[in-house]
């Protein structure tokens, strides 16, 4: 991905919106709630099993001005936002989470924690990948680590994860959909030996909404 010239978000006032849309979260400990989700375009991370490779390319979203995704958003009846993208830390976030909280709505981020924090969250889902790993302050910032497991070997790069979050943060794994019947066995069996892990499923996908 190219740089992305910042100046053009105006300081977080606009932002590259891919699509909002009301759902159901679908993934990791807030699954099965009603959320809000803001998607935001442009990620340098490039996972090939990525579901949402259509965000990558920012210039394909131009910038939309936060008021309106806020208004748009607090017109929903959900309580809970989801900022997702892409990558989301690409961005300066605070202009559009001060105006969500100032709507009473909670605010869960999902991020594969690459880029320096900014905005305030409730919730934080940490997502690391392989390819990029996380910033320190991101293992600090999470509530939830999710990691996508593809293989056997990302047990291990799992709980390499694991022992640089807080210990409070909850732990998931999480099998890639394409693999997701093969690997599920050994999931299973590798959580019920190691109980401080969780299993989660992308339930969205079975209930067939976005």
């Amino acid at each position: 991905m190219q740089p992305i010239d910042q100046s053009v978000f105006e300081g977080g006032h606009l932002l590259p919106l891919v699509e909002d849309f009301y759902t159901i979260q679908g993934e990791g400990f807030h699954a099965g709630k009603p959320a809000y989700f803001i998607r935001l375009g442009g990620c340098d991370v490039g996972c090939r099993w990525c579901d949402a490779k259509y965000t990558w390319n920012p210039k394909l979203y131009p910038p939309v001005a936060v008021s309106t995704i806020v208004e748009r958003a607090a017109s929903c009846t959900a309580k809970a936002i989801v900022i997702t993208g892409g990558e989301p830390l690409l961005y300066p976030l605070g202009v559009l989470t001060e105006m969500l909280h100032e709507q009473g709505l909670e605010i869960f981020l999902e991020t594969s924690g690459t880029h320096p924090f900014s905005g305030k969250f409730d919730w934080v889902c940490l997502s690391p990948k392989r390819q990029q790993p996380p910033l320190d302050e991101a293992f600090r910032m999470a509530h939830e680590l999710k990691v996508i497991v593809e293989t056997e070997a990302d047990f291990d790069w799992a709980e390499r994860n694991a022992a640089q979050v807080g210990a409070e943060c909850m732990l998931y794994l999480q099998p890639e959909w394409s693999v997701a019947e093969e690997m599920m066995p050994a999931i299973v069996e590798y959580v019920k030996a190691h109980p401080r892990w969780n299993i989660s499923i992308q339930t969205h996908k079975y209930m067939h909404i976005p």
